[in-house]
């Protein structure tokens, strides 16, 4: 199940360059190879979401397809059951939602004639896995490091063979960070052999939050790269050295502000810039060496076009957390997902992990959503949500014998407020069938989202997929935990009922 979840979710969605930006969707902290073939490729954090670290492939690294996901779902450790808590908030355990945690600015690696990636789980550890082809089947991941708060990492073969890896550190996991750590790895990359030295502490310099670093080999130099200054006020700074672990002198590559963590490769560096409920857009700097330094500067590339349509819509999905069997399953047409039975004291829907959604992919964009959604109680909702800190469903309850369409909007769901009160907007006549020894009770409906600039969301909807109505509450989309606002589907049932569902046509 696990490895054809991964098939369904491959894409072949072509994104036309932009002028720095090359993708306006939310790929966090890329990093890139060269490829055997002479071409690219880049992976991305995907934090809880799965499956996870995106695989995509460019032969300019203008133009990119996202190809595979390299993980089905976010690793544990043996006999683990994750439990996150981040900025003050309650344990995240069990059916929840671990916001922000799992898969951390990872790395791509080519060593010989195989691919690896590697990323730090800020509460379990450094993670690997490798593969000769990127576009099938990768490694289980293997845990290199068990630790707690060592994040952002990159491997280096050197040319005697040893291999090093160089990490930050999350301050929210260990209590300090800006400092930047090395050490030694066994030949296949699987273990830690050495103990870590630190190579650099950005505070003495006045680089504050140091994070995100990259590891390369130049001239006979090493090279770490990386960002100071935070997401949002941040600039580039490459340290070298004649020794692997220092010391190394520093220089200040790129003073933009707002352009974080990437990847060099040939002589570009692909890195993301924050942009609100869009997440982090992925940018590309021109890199040209002068005195031995990375210097970057601003892309000249032509303003970018309308994004490709990919050539099966339900593969641009990923699940708001962990997969379950009882998530849902892929039908012929598309995805049935279930309802989640909602707990006691269930506030909004931050914590429901079987959410089955998508990134927004350009400044503005339309989609049609077609569902068929099953009810077998009083009580069952499904429909279309705008996901983020700030969220906007719409509901199809049923009740009394028919769907009522409603609108729900909750701000700060993040926080935990709840949900604004239901708008009602039409009753949907209910076509009943019998399955088995139970009444199920169905209805079809279609939902056009459209994002105009500034992530402001608005909707209508149809019962017959031609003829639609609008709606006249318009939604200010917001950014989730470290991710990009999201769309997709939701299907809820009150708590120890027989599940309903929600089937997504495509």
């Amino acid at each position: 199940m696990k490895r054809i979840l991964i098939s369904i979710f491959t894409l072949l969605l072509t994104i036309i360059t932009a002028s720095a930006q090359i993708l306006y969707s939310d790929y966090s902290d890329p990093d890139v190879c060269k490829g055997k073939d002479g071409g690219y490729w880049l992976t991305a954090s995907s934090f809880q979401c799965a499956p996870g670290l995106p695989i995509l492939y460019s032969d300019n690294l203008r133009d990119w397809t996202l190809v595979n996901y390299a993980i089905d779902a976010v690793p544990l450790p043996e006999g683990e059951r994750r439990t996150c808590t981040f900025e003050g908030g309650a344990p995240q355990a069990g059916e929840g939602v671990p916001h922000g945690c799992g898969v951390w600015a990872p790395s791509i690696r080519l060593h010989g004639d195989t691919y690896y990636i590697y990323w730090g789980d800020p509460d379990y550890g450094v993670w690997m896995t490798k593969t000769k082809d990127p576009r099938g089947k990768w490694d289980e991941p293997v845990l290199v490091l068990p630790a707690k708060g060592v994040i952002d990492t990159t491997p280096l073969w050197d040319e005697d063979g040893r291999v090093y890896l160089v990490n930050g550190w999350a301050a929210s996991r260990c209590g300090f960070n800006s400092v930047l750590t090395v050490r030694e790895l066994s030949a296949d990359g699987s273990r830690v052999i050495g103990n870590p030295i630190m190579v650099y502490d950005g505070q003495v310099e006045g680089n504050h939050t140091v994070e995100g670093p990259k590891f390369y080999k130049h001239d006979g130099m090493y090279y770490i790269l990386a960002p100071a200054g935070g997401v949002e006020k941040g600039w580039q700074i490459a340290l070298r050295s004649k020794n692997v672990y220092g010391p190394y002198e520093s220089c200040k590559v790129f003073n933009h502000n707002g352009i974080h963590q990437g990847g060099l490769v040939d002589d570009a560096f692909i890195c993301f810039k924050e942009c609100t409920a869009y997440g982090r857009v992925l940018h590309r700097l021109d890199v040209k060496w002068k005195d031995g330094w990375p210097i970057m500067s601003e892309s000249k590339f032509n303003k970018p076009g309308p994004l490709a349509v990919s050539a099966s819509d339900l593969q641009r999905y990923q699940w708001h957390s962990n997969y379950r069997d009882t998530f849902g399953f892929p039908t012929p047409k598309g995805m049935r997902v279930y309802s989640f039975n909602l707990p006691k004291g269930y506030t909004n829907c931050w914590e429901v992990p079987n959410l089955f959604l998508k990134k927004f992919e350009g400044e503005t964009f339309a989609d049609t959503l077609h569902l068929t959604i099953t009810a077998t109680a009083d009580g069952h909702e499904s429909g279309m949500i705008v996901m983020g800190r700030d969220y906007c469903r719409l509901s199809a309850i049923y009740k009394d014998g028919n769907f009522h369409l409603r609108q729900i909007i909750c701000k700060n769901a993040d926080k935990g407020k709840s949900e604004s009160p239901a708008t009602d907007i039409a009753i949907i006549p209910a076509c009943k069938y019998n399955a088995g020894t139970r009444d199920n009770y169905e209805c079809r409906i279609s939902f056009i989202v459209k994002c105009d600039k500034g992530a402001v969301c608005s909707f209508a909807y149809s019962t017959d997929g031609k003829k639609y109505t609008s709606l006249p509450t318009r939604f200010q989309a917001r950014e989730g935990k470290w991710i990009g606002a999201k769309y997709g589907v939701f299907s809820l049932s009150p708590e120890e009922v027989r599940k309903g569902w929600c089937e997504i046509h495509l």
